[in-house]
């Protein structure tokens, strides 16, 4: 058996290697990139990942937490194998292969073998097995070996015909007139059969599909009816939120939404608002309306009127995490809204119940109003305030500084009125002083009969 020869620098060529003790055909061994390199790689994959062929996580990943535990493979013999988008299978390793997650295998099929990676192995494939089967479970397959070059080659020629084949498969159903939709087109890994996945909204007859098909493509041929959100899981896309479709990422059991869990939530019943890709109500819409479901329990009813001495009030919305209720005085529209707290609400329909009435709805101007304090601290704090943009700024103090750096003193109550003129002059205090004063009021012109006894005195 030839060893492995490590190659001395990172620009060196890698060598050749044979089988590796497992006996499978070892490739060559490329050189170690320098750290460098492997920061300017961002496919890079991680050293903690125990993936052998490609790191990236696809749909339906699954994460091994039992992987640490010693004796979890020896455990159980049963693998998770993961075909075309969100099918996946379990096999049992019969031949004690010694398999990973990322390694294409050959397993059972009805007929033939089909292609597959493997996902997960040990003791929690066979309990994600048990949960997915429910309490039937049948007995599983077969891995037969680790794919072959062959294997791999038939695979792909098989996986470049499936888009040619559903186009031409959409053409023959709607020549003979069938209301369906094919969506996909999956070959089996050895390329003898073809699953053809389709969307119907009512039953239909596609015995006459499937001679043609056959005739055609020259293949066995199954169908399988899958609804909008599966269509919508093995295509894939992204969501209004700016992520992965979750029924393409983890999503496989795809429960029933109603309308209804948007009135819990608040939400507006906008269809367009609420319908996923799949012209379906999104998934996403039944995640919390749990939590709010138990948090209204303890909000008051809304039919209940609260009566005051002033008006009567009704329920126009509610707050139910922050347990704030806004009443109006109308019933149909927004009129002299008042928002007061839950508790508040409960004494005000105790004092109705004794027959008493209020002044006002709003809690009495005494009581203190205290944020609450949660038990775990303020999450947020008045930095992360949202109105504190809002705030008014201080007002700057003046600079009392004079140019040459002496502190101005702050002069008498006395003396203040007199100054006020002289701080309006910005000019220095000794040219005031050389200034010649100018009269108050303006002397009066002499009449012109004057002019020649100007130096004799007056009798």
């Amino acid at each position: 058996m030839a060893k492995n020869t490590k190659p001395t620098g990172p620009g060196a060529a890698a060598q050749p290697s044979g089988d590796d003790a497992h006996g499978r055909q070892a490739t060559e061994t490329p050189a170690q990139p320098s750290d460098d390199a492997q920061e300017s790689q961002p496919d890079a994959k991680p050293a903690a990942c125990p993936c052998r062929s490609d790191c990236r996580r696809g749909k339906l990943h699954s994460f091994d937490w039992l992987a640490d535990i010693p004796g979890d493979k020896a455990a159980s013999d049963i693998v998770e194998v993961q075909f075309k988008n969100t099918r996946k299978g379990y096999f049992r390793n019969t031949t004690n292969l010694p398999l990973g997650p990322g390694d294409l295998v050959a397993v059972e099929a009805a007929p033939g073998h089909d292609i597959g990676t493997v996902t997960l192995t040990g003791a929690l494939a066979e309990l994600r097995m048990k949960r997915a089967a429910g309490r039937n479970t049948p007995d599983p397959k077969r891995v037969f070996r680790l794919a072959k070059p062959v294997d791999i080659e038939k695979y792909e020629e098989a996986k470049a015909r499936e888009d040619d084949t559903m186009i031409r498969a959409r053409k023959i159903a709607e020549s003979l007139g069938l209301n369906m939709k094919i969506g996909d087109v999956e070959y089996q890994g050895d390329g003898n059969k073809a699953i053809f996945y389709y969307i119907a909204d009512e039953r239909v007859d596609f015995r006459q599909l499937i001679k043609i098909l056959a005739e055609t493509f020259k293949v066995r041929i199954e169908m399988k009816q899958i609804g909008a959100r599966q269509e919508a899981g093995r295509i894939g896309g992204i969501g209004p939120c700016g992520r992965p479709l979750c029924c393409s990422q983890w999503m496989t059991n795809f429960v029933s939404v109603a309308t209804s869990a948007a009135r819990y939530q608040d939400i507006s019943l906008n269809p367009q608002k609420l319908a996923g890709q799949c012209a379906k109500l999104k998934c996403c819409l039944n995640f919390e309306v749990d939590a709010y479901v138990e948090a209204s329990r303890r909000m008051p009813p809304r039919e209940v009127r609260l009566e005051t001495a002033d008006a009567t009030y009704f329920h126009f919305k509610s707050d139910i995490f922050n347990r704030l209720v806004t009443y109006s005085t109308d019933k149909n529209m927004a009129v002299n809204l008042v928002t007061i707290s839950a508790s508040r609400v409960f004494e005000v329909i105790e004092l109705n119940k004794a027959g008493e009435k209020p002044l006002t709805l709003a809690p009495d101007e005494g009581e203190k109003k205290t944020r609450p304090r949660s038990d775990f601290g303020d999450v947020l704090s008045d930095e992360d305030d949202l109105s504190r943009f809002d705030r008014k700024k201080k007002k700057r103090r003046k600079n009392n500084k004079k140019p040459g750096g002496e502190e101005k003193k702050p002069a008498a109550p006395e003396a203040r009125g007199g100054e006020a003129k002289a701080q309006k002059d910005p000019r220095p205090q000794q040219a005031q002083q050389a200034q010649p004063r100018k009269p108050k009021h303006k002397p009066k012109k002499r009449p012109a009969n004057d002019k020649g006894n100007e130096g004799t005195p007056q009798s």
